[in-house]
């Protein structure tokens, strides 16, 4: 994958933080004040670690961040947040629970490796948000928000439908820190329950 040397680049590293990708959270975090004190957060496809490492101080002193991810996290962390290694379809929820009962936030930016045939890149992407939303089902905290990328292309619209009928608002999100040329959006659901 190409490494974007922009200002985003260069404003994570003098920030301390492993990529770029930080400044798309912190935006949608801005906007909807999605992150807060106390919180007990899940970060799927958690590496390099920057929105880890956000997350973490976001809901700090009290609050907790757990991330998954298959790939190893080598960014230094707070103390608040932990790293289970694996596959998070196929862990045990008590493995990634931390103690809590559920948690309140569950973002994820995972992304399967492309493929560079757009329409065969959208529909893994697809898939993936739906294995998410099933996750989030047993995870989530009712009244609790999800954040999910996803690539645009033709499930778009049955992402949104899926999402809306699990939370009260969705919304389709597209950071600034995002490369205009880039396919990727972000589905924000908040207030979960049925």
């Amino acid at each position: 994958m190409k490494k974007v040397q922009d200002h985003y680049f260069h404003k994570a590293r003098r920030e301390g933080f492993a990529a770029r990708s930080v400044y798309k959270l912190e935006e949608i975090d801005r906007r909807h004040k999605l992150l807060a004190p106390r919180q007990l957060v899940l970060d799927l496809g958690c590496a390099p670690g920057s929105w880890l490492a956000y997350a973490a101080r976001r809901v700090a002193p009290k609050g907790r961040v757990v991330g998954v991810d298959l790939h190893r996290v080598d960014a230094p962390l707070p103390s608040n947040a932990r790293v289970v290694a694996g596959d998070a379809f196929c862990l045990p929820p008590a493995t990634l629970l931390d103690g809590g009962p559920a948690f309140d936030v569950i973002l994820s930016d995972m992304a399967l490796g492309t493929t560079g045939i757009k329409s065969a890149d959208a529909e893994r992407s697809a898939e993936l948000v739906l294995r998410t939303l099933a996750l989030a089902a047993a995870l989530l905290r009712p009244g609790g928000s999800l954040l999910a990328k996803v690539y645009q292309g033709a499930r778009l619209a049955e992402l949104r439908g899926a999402f809306r009928r699990s939370f009260a608002t969705v919304s389709v999100e597209k950071p600034k820190a995002s490369r205009a040329e880039s396919v990727e959006v972000f589905l924000l659901g908040r207030q979960f329950g049925p």
